[in-house]
């Protein structure tokens, strides 16, 4: 547990920290496999499933948050392929560069939400099983095809025949006249750096309309690109 926590992804044999009773509850609905449970005494009498009892002291130690529920446990995340990500080639949302673990956490959840088939992160983005993604996911990431650490090669199969655009404050082509109806792959730069440029060799700019600021935070666009592109999709059906 405190080897995956400080790495800040999953242990040696694939397994992610889920800390909190309403992640354990979206693991164990969406059919992950949960190899241990810990938990103070207070919080055991309200787990659903066979804990090990640990004392304060020591759960205070290894806890991801400062206000703890008292229960974290070790699960197996499913195991995805380009294929999944791909699903129905419809839509897809690609993280570049996003460092910020609630942020990118954030975007997995309006994923899901908004019906996209699967996420992509590119190599030197936040691992998307770090403790604090996977709260911010409020459990997507059980359910949600995500690939991780992906490179050009294999970027190059996933987005082949996807119209890909890449969210840019000063993009020359706004939201409102695209079309996301298509299949579509929606790359989201980090705020600092915004989208590394053998993406935007791929990728078509595109700016959502704002008024008094220049920019927005990586997850509110990704979710207001993730919605347009639903609307799209239902006004088309």
């Amino acid at each position: 547990m405190r080897r995956a926590i400080s790495r800040g992804g999953t242990t040696a044999d694939g397994l992610c920290v889920a800390e909190g009773f309403h992640l354990l509850e979206e693991a164990l609905r969406s059919g992950c496999e949960v190899a241990v449970v810990l938990a103070t005494e207070a919080s055991a009498e309200r787990a659903a499933v066979p804990v090990q009892t640990i004392s304060d002291a020591v759960f205070r130690e290894i806890s991801t948050t400062e206000t703890s529920q008292g229960i974290i446990a070790l699960v197996r995340p499913p195991s995805w392929r380009v294929e999944d990500v791909r699903r129905g080639e419809t839509l897809m949302v690609v993280l570049d560069g996003i460092q910020e673990p609630g942020n990118a956490g954030a975007i997995l959840r309006a994923t899901e939400a908004f019906g996209a088939s699967g996420a992509v992160f590119l190599k030197g983005a936040v691992d998307p099983y770090n403790p604090k993604c996977l709260r911010a996911s409020a459990g997507s990431i059980f359910r949600l095809p995500v690939l991780s650490g992906m490179g050009e090669v294999e970027l190059d199969e996933a987005l082949a025949g996807f119209t890909v655009y890449a969210a840019m404050p000063d993009a020359a082509i706004s939201l409102d006249t695209a079309d996301l109806s298509c299949p579509t792959a929606l790359v989201i730069g980090s705020e600092g750096r915004g989208v590394r440029a053998s993406m935007l060799r791929r990728a078509t700019g595109l700016r959502i309309p704002t008024t008094g600021v220049e920019s927005l935070n990586a997850a509110v666009a990704a979710g207001i690109l993730l919605y347009e592109a639903r609307r799209q999709r239902s006004v088309k059906r």
